[in-house]
């Protein structure tokens, strides 16, 4: 089957990724044959990522695999459908799939996995924490000149540590504070720093939060 598909210059073709059970659309990425073998191999999505040009499997540091039901391509050869069932959500912005916007800015979320019902509309989901998960990893990867995380991730872990302390630290003085606004703040600037020790050590989201669930 790999053999008849029209690859582009580059080696690519989309992926069109479809819930099997209600149809909607969840996302769109790009495939080359190996990240394709790999999905026909393991039974699970892998992509090519052209922004850092490697491949990557859907849900390897989230959980939120995408288990391959049925693989069609069109009628040019040169773009692929496949249908899947998702755990979790397909979207790194905590939305069921990465089609959330209309053109005239309205967001719309799909009725079967709707975070707004869970975590309120205003406040938003956990989905924020796997963004954010993500652009570390991309900063410890690239390393920009310029950036805080790429500055902690250079000095080391002893820096790190350092800093996950002193804002556990801050979190306790805005507790003792009773100050609502300073707590938000400063649990906002520990939940950053845990998620910069976790990548440091490798340890994912998931992992984390199967942890919590086998506490409940």
């Amino acid at each position: 089957m790999i053999d008849n598909l029209k690859f582009d210059e580059k080696g690519l073709l989309p992926a069109i990724i479809q819930d099997f059970e209600n149809g909607q659309v969840l996302m769109l990425a790009y495939m080359n044959k190996e990240s394709l073998a790999r999905t026909l191999e393991s039974g699970k999505t892998w992509f090519y990522s052209r922004s850092r040009q490697k491949l990557w499997q859907k849900g390897e540091e989230s959980g939120h695999v995408q288990e391959v039901k049925e693989i069609s391509f069109d009628c040019d050869n040169d773009c692929l459908l496949i249908k899947v069932a998702q755990t979790g959500v397909a979207c790194h912005t905590g939305h069921y799939s990465c089609f959330y916007r209309t053109l005239d800015g309205k967001e719309v979320e799909s009725p079967i996995f709707d975070l707004s019902a869970v975590y309120g509309a205003a406040g938003g989901g956990p989905g924020i924490l796997y963004e954010l998960y993500d652009i570390i990893l991309e900063r410890r990867e690239k390393m920009p000149e310029g950036s805080y995380t790429a500055y902690l991730f250079n000095k080391g872990l002893d820096k790190i540590l350092k800093k996950v302390g002193e804002e556990n630290a801050e979190v306790i003085i805005a507790a003792k504070n009773r100050d609502k606004a300073e707590l938000v703040y400063e649990t906002s600037d520990l939940l950053y720093h845990l998620l910069v020790l976790l990548v440091e050590q490798g340890v994912s989201l998931s992992e984390v939060f199967s942890e919590l669930k086998s506490r409940r």
